[in-house]
């Protein structure tokens, strides 16, 4: 029997068939994920075969998973030289971002961004609670919006509260399965009960002593919507992993760092200090951003002795 895994709550996994049973289904004994050190072979969004146990209560076992086109990681919790896969064959990853009522840095930013490209999965950012921002707010939008759609990432203005530019969310969703993704707090279980009002699910306050959401997603979980959409509810998360790329590669991964280290003297360059480097020079011309430069050698600082393994947390 085959099945499209659609919740994930530790040992047992929620799968649907093309008839729409569900069938609560486990793992038995040693079971690899392709290789992957993942505390969660299964994960939300695998296409899997497995056998059935009880017809009448409706379980089973997964035997095995179809081949995956795509999935993200983090860190995991427990066991740190593991990951946790969050979701696998995702079209579309939509990045919640907000300039406060919490904090979304430009380096988690382009962790996500970093992540989601190495796995092969398209993002769009979305900046949300536009009818709440201040001056200061709008100003530090504004920039990170230029600077995003420049090197070619798709950003929206949204706002949850008063379903402003919704529909335009709603069209990139049509037919595919998207994953929501940002911290805790910037709206991604909102803009779902806004999309289909029948799923009523549970939200939270912002904590006012760190402007930080409270954890209200604790396990991934896929949504049906009207034409065809599909949803993977994320867990808040502090950040994405990385796996099979090493710091030679990092730059490539940055479009506008790419483009212009074509030009640089050597083919390794790092753009750290290397002579007659095109990147470090298109930085002092503006034509790179500044912070996108910097959080570039964060990130490359940050891993320099376990780049392939190390995950990121914010």
């Amino acid at each position: 029997m085959k099945g499209l895994v659609y919740k994930s709550t530790g040992n047992w996994y929620d799968v649907h068939t093309d008839s729409d049973k569900i069938y609560k289904c486990n793992i038995r004994g040693k079971f690899r994920s392709y290789g992957i050190k993942s505390t969660n072979p299964v994960a939300v969004g695998d296409h899997v075969f497995f056998d059935i146990t009880n017809e009448i209560e409706s379980k089973g076992i997964i035997t095995s998973i179809d081949k995956r086109k795509n999935y993200i990681i983090r860190k995991s919790v427990n066991l740190s030289k593991q990951t946790h896969i969050i979701a696998s064959n995702i079209d579309h990853c939509f990045l919640f971002v907000t300039p406060s009522n919490p904090i979304t840095s430009t380096l988690f930013i382009d962790r996500v961004l970093l992540s989601t490209k190495s796995f092969g999965i398209n993002t769009i950012i979305l900046f949300n609670k536009i009818d709440i921002y201040s001056d200061d707010d709008i100003e530090y939008v504004e920039n990170l919006f230029h600077s995003y759609s420049k090197i070619g990432y798709k950003c929206l203005k949204i706002s949850v509260r008063e379903k402003t530019n919704i529909n335009q969310v709603k069209n990139y969703m049509n037919n595919n399965v998207s994953v929501f993704t940002g911290h805790s707090g910037v709206g991604k279980t909102s803009l779902m009960n806004v999309l289909d009002e029948s799923l009523k699910l549970r939200t939270s306050e912002i904590s006012k002593q760190n402007e930080q959401g409270q954890h209200t997603t604790t396990f991934a979980e896929m949504f049906d919507l009207e034409n065809g959409a599909k949803i993977i509810d994320s867990p808040g998360i502090k950040g994405f992993g990385l796996i099979d790329i090493n710091k030679n590669e990092l730059g490539g991964y940055f479009p506008e760092i790419a483009n212009y280290s074509k030009d640089c003297k050597f083919n390794n360059c790092l753009h750290l200090k290397e002579p007659n480097c095109a990147v470090k020079l298109a930085v002092e011309n503006n034509k790179i951003s500044s912070f996108r430069y910097n959080n570039y050698l964060n990130i490359l600082n940050d891993n320099q002795d376990n780049f392939r393994t190390n995950s990121f947390s914010d």
